[in-house]
């Protein structure tokens, strides 16, 4: 390659003014260009079809297309396979003058190289000798990102992953040949809104076009987590946000009466349609009305004359059910605590105390006047429910019971103040011990065998055995406590139902958890159910044995921990995969079962993952025969396979930007894997 190492590279701007910026919108604005390594001969063939296949993307250009693909060379035996796509808000004068400065200075830089892309702001163009058609590339890629930070980091994460995750649903969903592009402006603040842009070529598949700017999201979230704005560039789909308005902004125009023509007041216009619709309803209102009355009178009566026969039945169903609802309150009564002591356990909320934060709050070490140490989960503002609902949905949490389940000891409830407490655990997460190389050594073989088990034993209980079906949607390793003896307890498994309380319902009306650890069809379209909390644990499995994190997985040979999973188990070597502070302490034929378990967890169709029962048996028995994982979820090919092309970059080469289109961007390149 000539742009670019094969690490992550930075390179800081400074901050250009806001005249610098609509200058800049107003030319061709490029970005970054990666060119393969792979060339062909001077004044060959292929440079001719080179030459033949940019002037026909750019002259195509001027057909008012967004998209444009075609081929040259057709009847040599290499031939060059290229396509434009232009931003969708773009218009046609524009997208001419983009793909023209593209193409003319790809012919400069990627002069014989067999394949190439280049980024402008209102454009792609990209070409190759291998056919690139109506398939994903995620490689090479590039992110941009705004060094300033924000300041209320988690809400902005959360409102960007939540917005985002919508908005791919949404171009993805369009048919293939559509325009796949969408925008969306969201408010952040009283002073700042948000805006969105996401974009696929528009001959992908949905599903391809999904997959494609999830992967990109996934980036997005890993790279510029918290940055004022950000954008990862990918050859077949890009997703950006920013707190200015970066692309046209279309007004939506009111028609005007033409002068001369008869004009007939709204006014007069609705009543001539609102008042025959209000006496035909006036109309039905009395008919039922009447009916109604008479109906009553006839149930009155048959009512009277039954009662008497049965006034004692009812008099005890209504003195069993006022037990229960009595029941009901003093349970709740009792789980609840009152504000000032936990104020006083956790020394008024100091950050001293605090143990943590996640997607619903901040969690603090509190000790009651008794002595007791408690866990306090001060739940954000924004969460909000109905205070009887949150009553009710804590009133059931407590009542399950299970060693592997942190136990949920009570709530507050005052004032705009959501409070849950938990029993307290010394240990604190796996994530604690896993992610810290001194500490991951005291996790040997037999230990985090024994955490496999209990997770499974716990999700199970939440699953099938609890009087609750319970989806924990945030299964991680931050989310599994270890007690003193080094016994697992999930967390946080209370709060998908005591904040969203339809169970019933399989599509999420937010998007909870974290990237990396949720399972595709969640991600993408919010579809949760059992086969989610499945995938999730598949990736703890996973990341238990090799050590390393899957949402900040870096490999130049996949993409994801389940990708490399993958690969080691399709060569036959799965005990590369293995933590290397395990040594000479694990068992051989225990490692290779659980990585074939965790892949079978983390497979692409939910119905091909095993449930949690299953699971829990096959770590219990070894004489239960598995079945062959299939490919994971969000796979990278390798670079045997024709969908990505072949191309790598020269370590002593750095990145050259010529303009940006954010103050302060900086771009994070990472070429393709060879």
């Amino acid at each position: 390659m000539t742009s670019g190492s094969p690490s992550m590279t930075l390179v800081l701007f400074s901050t250009i003014s806001f005249l610098g910026l609509a200058t800049l919108a107003a030319g061709q604005n490029y970005l970054y260009h990666v060119c393969a390594n792979t060339t062909f001969p001077k004044n060959s063939i292929y440079n001719s079809s080179l030459n033949s296949l940019l002037s026909s993307l750019s002259s195509d250009a001027t057909r008012n297309l967004e998209f444009f693909n075609t081929t040259a060379g057709q009847n040599t035996s290499d031939p060059l396979y290229g396509l434009f796509l232009c931003r969708g808000d773009v218009t046609a004068d524009s997208c001419q003058a983009c793909v023209a400065a593209a193409t003319k200075n790809l012919a400069g830089k990627c002069s014989r190289e067999k394949a190439a892309v280049i980024w402008y702001d209102e454009c792609t163009v990209r070409y190759s000798n291998e056919s690139i058609f109506s398939t994903v590339a995620v490689r090479p890629r590039v992110a941009l990102l705004n060094t300033q930070n924000i300041t209320d980091q988690d809400r902005f994460n959360r409102l960007v992953n939540t917005t985002m995750t919508d908005l791919a649903s949404q171009a993805s969903n369009a048919p293939t040949g559509a325009k796949k592009f969408g925008t969306k402006e969201v408010n952040f603040s009283d002073f700042q809104n948000l805006y969105f842009l996401v974009q696929c070529t528009p001959d992908l598949s949905s599903t391809d076009c999904n997959s494609c700017l999830q992967a990109a999201m996934s980036r997005l979230s890993i790279c510029c987590s918290g940055k004022q704005g950000a954008r990862v560039l990918f050859p077949s789909c890009n997703v950006r946000y920013e707190l200015y308005p970066f692309y046209r902004m279309v007004p939506v125009h009111t028609p005007v009466p033409s002068p001369g023509k008869s004009k007939i007041s709204t006014v007069t216009i609705i009543v001539a349609i609102v008042a025959p619709i209000a006496v035909a309803m006036g109309l039905l209102i009395l008919c039922y009305c009447f009916l109604s009355r008479r109906e009553s009178k006839k149930f009155n009566a048959k009512k009277a004359s039954s009662f008497k026969k049965s006034d004692r039945t009812v008099t005890y169903d209504a003195a069993n059910a006022a037990n229960e609802i009595a029941k009901e309150i003093a349970t709740a009564d009792s789980l609840q605590y009152d504000l000032r002591t936990i104020v006083a356990a956790t020394n008024k909320f100091s950050n001293a105390n605090k143990l943590g934060e996640g997607g619903f709050g901040e969690v603090y070490k509190g000790t009651l006047s008794t002595g007791d140490e408690i866990a306090v989960k001060r739940l954000w503002r924004s969460s909000g429910q109905d205070v009887e609902q949150f009553k009710n949905e804590v009133v059931l949490v407590a009542k399950l019971q299970h060693k592997n389940l942190v136990r949920l000891l009570g709530f507050c409830l005052e004032g705009e103040e959501k409070i849950l407490i938990y029993e307290y655990l010394s240990n604190k997460s796996l994530e604690y011990f896993l992610y810290d190389k001194k500490l991951r050594a005291q996790l040997d073989w037999s230990k985090r065998y024994k955490i496999f088990e209990g997770i499974a034993r716990g999700i199970q209980y939440l699953h099938e055995d609890s009087q609750l079906k319970i989806i924990h949607r945030d299964l991680k390793a931050s989310s599994i406590l270890l007690d003193a003896n080094m016994n697992p307890k999930i967390a946080d498994f209370s709060l998908a139902r005591i904040l969203e309380a339809d169970q019933n319902k399989r599509y999420a009306s937010r998007i909870v958890g974290t990237y990396g650890y949720m399972s595709p069809e969640y991600a993408m379209h919010g579809e949760f159910s059992e086969k989610s909390d499945v995938y999730s644990f598949g990736v703890l499995v996973l990341e238990l044995i090799s050590g390393k994190k899957n949402s900040h997985f870096d490999s130049e040979s996949a993409e994801d921990l389940s990708s490399y999973a993958w690969i080691h188990w399709r060569e036959g070597k799965p005990l590369e995969l293995l933590d290397p502070t395990l040594r000479d302490t694990y068992s051989r034929e225990e490692v290779i079962r659980c990585i074939q378990i965790g892949l079978l967890c983390v497979q692409k169709d939910p119905a091909d993952r095993p449930t949690m029962s299953s699971i829990t048996l096959m770590l219990k028995s070894s004489s239960v025969t598995l079945p062959s994982p299939q490919q994971p979820a969000f796979f990278v090919r390798s670079e045997t396979d024709p969908i990505i092309p072949k191309m790598g970059l020269e370590n002593d080469h750095s990145i050259g930007i010529d303009m940006l289109s954010s103050a302060n961007e900086a771009p994070l390149a990472e070429p393709d894997a060879r």
